[in-house]
């Protein structure tokens, strides 16, 4: 048996489309331009790169892109008031933070101070809570481009088993909750669970999301599974670096029923999530209807 692999580059490549389309419908029916400011404090290369990309396909699918980049000694009472800013700016309805955040900046007092409805990465505790409790919320982007391709191979989610492996609250903990509000029995392990081959092995779904390269092997899979693999991990094979998922894809992809492949499975869908939900905030703060296939 030979899984199919579901492409992550063509499927993001999709959802931009998508979102262009609705980005062109806003601005010749309403007259709206939707608006996503990133903040990006420091010089981490990854972050830089991360950042430069967002704004690329920002403006390629016909939104306003607003970046600021500040230093990396930048007091919390600065960053802030630039929150504050951008939270009263009715040109931005998406606001992103990159992560992670200097030291002396407190991560969680910096998220929580964007307005939720402008959260587009769903990680304001108001989202949290919203999104556990089944109500309307932002969706963090790595989990809603996880959901969007396991209904798009599937149709119908229901009744499947599912298994995530990881408990992160970027990850983890929303992607179990989309599971469940998709009517799939969700089960979430981690590295302290016990007898995880087994756990993994009743799957009809695995979303690997741990950060640890190639730590489920193709034994642990069901016969037929379906294998969503988050983990971007790089290591070094052959004197290359290379970039791995947190699945064996070798065996895995010889007894799962789809794949996807790492690199060009989850990661492209995340900025493409990320411009989905800045045109759904775009949306719902002018009160027009949603996006159709954009939210979870």
């Amino acid at each position: 048996m030979t899984a199919d692999i579901i492409d992550g580059k063509a499927f993001a490549a999709t959802v931009r489309g998508k979102v262009a389309e609705r980005v062109a419908r806003l601005k010749e029916e309403n007259g709206i331009v939707p608006g996503l400011a990133v903040v990006l404090v420091g010089e981490d290369p990854a972050s830089q790169v991360y950042v430069r990309s967002k704004g690329k396909m920002t403006v390629e699918v016909g939104m306003n892109s607003y970046e600021h980049k500040l230093d990396v000694d930048t007091a919390e009472a600065d960053l802030l008031a630039l929150i504050d800013k951008l939270n009263n700016d009715p040109s931005v309805h998406g606001i992103l933070v990159q992560l992670p955040l200097p030291g002396h900046l407190n991560e969680d007092l910096v998220i929580n101070s964007i307005d939720p409805a402008k959260d587009v990465d769903g990680f304001h505790i108001s989202n949290v809570g919203l999104l556990g409790t089944g109500q309307k919320s932002m969706v963090p982007c790595t989990p809603l481009g996880s959901l969007m391709m396991l209904r798009d191979y599937h149709g119908s989610l229901s009744g499947m088993n599912a298994v995530v492996i990881g408990r992160s609250n970027i990850v983890g903990k929303p992607m179990a909750q989309l599971l469940l509000g998709d009517s799939c029995t969700v089960t979430i392990a981690h590295s302290r669970t016990k007898d995880l081959a087994e756990v993994v092995g009743r799957a009809d779904i695995v979303v690997a999301a741990v950060g640890r390269p190639e730590m489920v092997p193709g034994e642990w899979i069901k016969e037929g599974a379906t294998v969503i693999d988050v983990g971007i991990n790089r290591i070094e094979r052959d004197g290359k670096k290379v970039l791995v998922g947190d699945v064996d894809f070798a065996s895995a992809s010889k007894v799962a029923g789809a794949i996807t492949p790492v690199p060009g499975g989850v990661g492209p869908m995340t900025i493409a999530c990320l411009l989905a939900n800045t045109v759904t905030a775009c949306c719902r703060a002018n009160g027009l209807a949603e996006p159709e296939g954009l939210t979870a």
